[in-house]
């Protein structure tokens, strides 16, 4: 069973248009629109092609048709913010913590109180108030060039301001969001002096100024040009599944590190979702949310992006499960929005452009 309406903010054709104007009408023309039946609404920052067998799945299984208007997650946050009361939006789906944080913020969620959630979700996974829940993990990891960097070389995400490592470090712009949390969780961990002194380090130890995503940085690693990068795991298993050879070489020049082990553990962040307070299908958007933690929804998780479940006992993908098993920083998600302005404003001052 297709999906009856997906479509992208910002993608600049006619069609677009008018499907993003249909679905931001008054509530009396989105419930027009919907005329045949229950829907759930979800403004998604999530750019996965995979995931519409999730969305299949649970129309199947509920009869709630899924309309999805993708696009990024500050551009979602800043419709449903013009949209107001008005909004047909049911639920913003992102990939980061920290964009969930701002929309808290704007106060555009509401608490959700459901005990399918609650005891599926870890405490650590989810908002503490119910505004917001984890519906996959990602850990950020080292990924070294297997030629040229053994393990044991490697240690915490601190020991990466070593001597050692000076123009061997590859990273994406601190701009990203995957990266203002992770300085977020250092923050938390270690103190803002500290953490500021170590971004000032890290820095030093580039082998070139930030640019591209992480995809880029592990061809990087591959091709020489420097020794380490940090990076999603995901990304890694998207190149090992890909049908290029040229992918798959890439794949098997670079190994994955789980840092600070003998510590709180590697960087864990999520992708998430929360019910809006303007939601018009509050009933459908809180059953959506709770399929998705369902074990049926968090294999397809897994297995169509090569997340890690966030519900425990979850078969994880063969690839993934062969980056190896490790502890996770169970650090609430939450820290992360809160401490990202300050994350953002240390790697300005010290040089992570």
């Amino acid at each position: 069973m297709k999906l009856s309406r997906r479509v992208f903010l910002g993608a600049g054709t006619a069609a677009t248009v008018v499907a993003l104007s249909e679905l931001s009408r008054p509530r009396r023309a989105s419930a027009q629109l919907f005329r045949r039946g229950p829907v759930v609404n979800l403004y998604s920052a999530r750019h996965y092609d995979t995931d519409e067998s999730l969305y299949e799945s649970f129309q199947d299984a509920t009869g709630i048709r899924v309309n999805v208007v993708e696009a990024e997650a500050d551009q979602l946050i800043e419709r449903i913010k013009g949209e107001g009361t008005n909004s047909p939006a049911d639920l913003l789906v992102t990939v980061d913590a920290g964009r969930l944080w701002r929309a808290e913020q704007e106060n555009l969620l509401e608490p959700v109180s459901s005990s399918i959630l609650n005891q599926a979700v870890p405490e650590y996974l989810r908002d503490p108030e119910g505004l917001w829940f984890g519906l996959t993990k990602r850990a950020r990891v080292i990924v070294y060039n297997k030629e040229r960097v053994s393990p044991s070389d490697l240690s915490t995400y601190e020991a990466l301001t070593d001597a050692k490592w000076r123009g061997q470090i590859l990273t994406r712009s601190s701009t990203n969001i995957y990266n203002q949390s992770l300085v977020g969780s250092m923050i938390a961990a270690n103190g803002a002096a500290d953490t500021e002194a170590w971004v000032r380090g890290f820095v030093e130890n580039f082998a070139r100024p930030p640019e591209g995503n992480d995809t880029a940085q592990i061809k990087a690693v591959a091709a020489g040009q420097g020794d380490l990068a940090i990076a999603n795991t995901y990304y890694l298993a998207r190149l090992v599944k890909s049908d290029s050879r040229e992918d798959q070489e890439v794949a098997s020049k670079v190994g994955v590190f789980f840092p600070n082990q003998s510590d709180r553990g590697t960087h864990i962040n999520i992708s998430g979702a929360g019910v809006l307070k303007s939601s018009p299908n509050k009933a459908a958007a809180i059953q959506f949310l709770e399929y998705m933690v369902s074990p049926e929804a968090q294999r397809i998780f897994a297995e169509g992006n090569n997340e890690y479940p966030v519900v425990e006992g979850v078969e994880i993908d063969s690839v993934v499960a062969d980056f190896g098993e490790f502890k996770e920083d169970t650090l609430n998600a939450s820290v992360y929005g809160e401490n990202n302005p300050e994350a953002l404003q240390i790697c300005d001052r010290a040089g992570w452009k």
